[in-house]
């Protein structure tokens, strides 16, 4: 009899220590864990830095990337580093203005799918006194020597974008090489470049969204526009060759130019600005009529 009273006294213990090794779940801790968000994938866009001082890409990215649950990495720099951007296989999708200098990218294997997006027209602004009497010139040409023959001051971007492309061809044409105190290249964006011809009175090529974003903020003025076959300025889109450089996006580049190309992308690029400059800053592809793009 006391051999069995103390097995039972040795067994209650045993089950009294094995109860306290074993912690309870805390209270309210029984649901499964609400799942993690997934993550966004990244597009990686080199543009010009039209598109950026313009804000027009806050609004029209902002809807592909709420969509597609994307964000998109924007680098804004003169077309001619964008496209270089891209050549070194650095962005996955380019969106440019220098139809010369795309083609040639698309010749040497960089770039797949070219397509023309919208157009606007480069325009030259200066004072509103207009010291070298462009508002009379027959052509931009004209206008380009009538400002070399005052020598008045005229700033060039310097920075191989789109816009300094098509300053350099005007000159060309002019049979001119700009040079001497009058002319000052500042490897700037249009943006800033406006500015500096602003402070110093003097005359810019710029393209017409980017002035008409700033044109309450500066004194100059659109003194020439009209000339298509020069100051005509188409951009296209472009997606980063994936045979060349394996790890680009280019699924998710085709997904972006199809949007901006949708009857959704086209409509924002027709309504930008209207609101706030009285007219809209570009002109999209589907709107383009006889206005075509190489």
């Amino acid at each position: 009899m006391r051999n069995l009273f103390a097995k039972i006294i040795l067994v209650s213990i045993m089950i009294s220590l094995f109860a306290g090794c074993i912690q309870q779940a805390p209270a309210g801790n029984t649901t499964t864990p609400a799942p993690t968000a997934k993550a966004s994938q990244e597009l990686r866009l080199a543009t010009t830095t039209s598109t950026c001082d313009t804000k027009l890409l806050d609004v029209l990215n902002k809807k592909f990337e709420e969509t597609n649950n994307v964000k998109i990495l924007t680098v804004c720099e003169g077309t001619g580093k964008a496209i270089s951007t891209g050549e070194l296989g650095a962005a996955d999708v380019v969106m440019v203005h220098a139809v010369d200098s795309e083609l040639k990218a698309v010749a040497n294997g960089s770039f797949i799918n070219r397509t023309y997006m919208m157009y606007n027209y480069f325009v030259i602004i200066g004072p509103v006194s207009d010291p070298a009497g462009i508002k009379n010139a027959s052509n931009a040409s004209d206008a380009f020597r009538r400002i070399a023959a005052k020598q008045a001051p005229f700033i060039s971007r310097g920075d191989d974008s789109g816009t300094h492309k098509m300053e350099k061809s005007i000159w060309k044409a002019a049979n001119i090489t700009p040079a001497g105190t009058w002319y000052l290249s500042v490897g700037k964006g249009m943006g800033d470049t406006i500015i500096t011809a602003d402070t110093m009175e003097g005359y810019t090529l710029s393209d017409r969204g980017t002035y008409l974003a700033m044109k309450d903020k500066i004194k100059l003025r659109i003194l020439f526009e009209s000339d298509q076959k020069y100051l005509f300025n188409p951009y296209h889109v472009m997606a980063v060759n994936p045979s060349k450089f394996p790890n680009v996006k280019y699924d998710l580049s085709m997904k972006y130019i199809r949007y901006v190309l949708s009857p959704q992308g086209q409509d924002i690029i027709r309504n930008y600005g209207k609101d706030k400059y009285g007219e809209a800053l570009f002109v999209p592809e589907e709107d383009a009529g006889n206005v075509t793009s190489p």
